[in-house]
């Protein structure tokens, strides 16, 4: 039993982790979701995407979530007419961020309850070997 206490809490730490880190990039992505280039033909902000990979830990046999990358999304800069921004182009475009606001708010969304299921696994755990402990002092 032991062993499998430990092998789900090391799987939710490592979750923990790679939900943790998703969430810093949301977080980035909306802070930045209207940064444009300060110049013509300069980028705007580009849109990062978090990957993850599950990998097998050998010294516990626990399943866990890595980050596999974190890479910059491909997907077009949309344009907005604004002739008088210092980035707009001679029609008067300017190249915005390709980030969607409720694409991000729904992965937070997601990330937390991810990262809340993970954490609810560590507690369960804790509670399990707290109430073991108070069964081995009544013996």
């Amino acid at each position: 039993m032991a062993d499998d206490l430990k092998i789900a809490v090391v799987s939710s730490v490592s979750s923990l982790r790679a939900q943790s880190t998703r969430m810093r990039v949301l977080s980035e992505n909306l802070a930045n979701a209207s940064s444009t280039a300060s110049v013509d033909g300069g980028d705007p902000y580009r849109r990062k995407i978090v990957s993850f990979k599950s990998e097998l830990d050998r010294s516990s046999g626990a399943s866990l979530v890595q980050i596999e990358g974190i890479s910059r999304d491909k997907s077009p800069f949309p344009l907005q007419h604004d002739p008088g921004h210092p980035a707009a182009d001679r029609n008067g475009n300017v190249r915005m961020p390709n980030v969607n606001s409720l694409v991000e708010l729904a992965d937070m969304r997601e990330s937390s309850r991810s990262y809340e299921a993970s954490l609810q696994v560590v507690k369960q755990v804790r509670d399990m070997i707290g109430e073991m402990i108070d069964l081995l002092r009544v013996k």
